[in-house]
C-alpha cells in the first residue's frame, strides 16, 4: 500500500473540555483541549480533529476561541467540525486556524454547502462526517451528534458527497464508539471499496491490533481514536510500528 496511514486523535468538546463517552452517551472529562493537543503534536500524531460535539444540537457555531488555542499548539493538519451551517462558517474556522473543516449534520440538511464550500476553499479543505448506526441490513445515518435517525444509508450518502466535492469521509460507528471492541471493518470496507476518496475510520479503538485491523481489514486511510490517546492507553507511536511491521507506510 503506497498511501501513507494518518493517526488521528480526536478531541470531543463540550464546554471547552475534552470528554469521551460510550456509544454517544456517559460522557466523562478527560482534559484540556490545547494541553491534548500540543502532546499529541509532540507525540508524532499526523493530524488533530476536534469536534465541537453538541454544536449542531444547541444551534450554535464551534466555539472559536477553543480553535484558536489549539491552532497555536499544534504544527500538523487540524480539522474542526461542530455546528457548521454556512460557507462563511468554513471561512470563519480556516481563518482562525483550523486546516480543514469536518460537515456532518449540516450537509445532511443543505448538501449544496458541500458543493459551494469545496469549490470555495477546495475538496483538501472539506471532510463530511457520518456518523451511523447497522439496523439490520445496512448502516443508518444520524444526524445532531447521534441524536436524529435519518432515511440515508451511510454508503449511499458518502457516495453523494463525493460527488459534491468531499475531500474525505470521517465514518464514525455508532455502535461501535467508545465500546473498545475493534472498528465495524465490514462498515468501513463497504465505503473504502466504493469511493475514491480517503476514508477516516472512527469508533471502537481499544487495542493495537484494532487500529491495524482498520486498515487491513477495513482499508481506511486514517485511524482516529480518542480514549485510548487521552488515557495513554496506547502510544501513537506505538501504532505507527505495528503498523510499519506490517509491511504499511506511516510517517516515523
Amino acid at each position: 500500500m503506497s498511501v501513507t496511514i494518518r493517526i488521528i486523535p480526536c478531541l470531543d468538546v463540550r464546554e471547552g473540555r475534552v470528554v469521551k463517552g460510550i456509544n454517544f452517551e456517559d460522557i466523562a472529562d478527560a482534559g484540556d483541549p490545547a494541553e491534548a493537543a500540543q502532546r499529541y503534536d509532540k507525540e508524532g500524531a499526523d493530524e488533530i480533529c476536534m469536534l465541537d460535539i453538541d454544536a449542531s444540537y444547541e444551534a450554535r457555531s464551534t466555539t472559536l476561541e477553543t480553535v484558536e488555542k489549539i491552532a497555536n499548539q499544534v504544527f500538523i493538519p487540524f480539522t474542526v467540525g461542530g455546528g457548521i451551517k454556512s460557507v462563511n462558517d468554513v471561512e470563519v474556522l480556516l481563518k482562525t486556524g483550523a486546516d480543514k473543516v469536518s460537515i456532518n449534520t449540516s450537509a445532511i440538511i443543505n448538501p449544496k454547502l458541500v458543493e459551494e464550500a469545496s469549490r470555495e476553499f477546495g475538496s483538501q479543505c472539506i471532510v463530511v462526517a457520518i456518523d451511523a448506526k447497522f439496523n439490520g441490513k445496512d448502516w443508518s445515518v444520524y444526524t445532531h451528534g447521534g441524536k436524529n435517525k435519518t432515511d440515508l444509508d451511510a454508503l449511499s450518502w458518502s457516495k453523494k458527497v463525493e460527488q459534491l466535492g468531499a475531500g474525505e469521509i470521517l465514518m464514525t460507528s455508532m455502535d461501535k464508539d467508545g465500546t473498545k471492541s475493534g472498528f465495524d471493518n465490514i462498515l468501513n470496507q463497504t465505503l473504502a471499496d466504493n469511493l475514491n476518496i480517503p476514508l477516516i475510520a472512527s469508533g471502537g479503538a481499544g487495542e493495537l491490533d484494532h487500529l491495524v485491523d482498520a486498515v487491513k481489514l477495513g482499508k481506511a486511510d486514517a485511524v482516529l481514536a480518542a480514549s485510548i490517546f487521552h488515557y495513554k492507553e496506547i502510544s501513537i507511536k506505538k501504532v505507527k510500528e505495528a503498523l510499519k511491521n506490517q509491511g504499511l507506510s506511516v510517517r516515523l
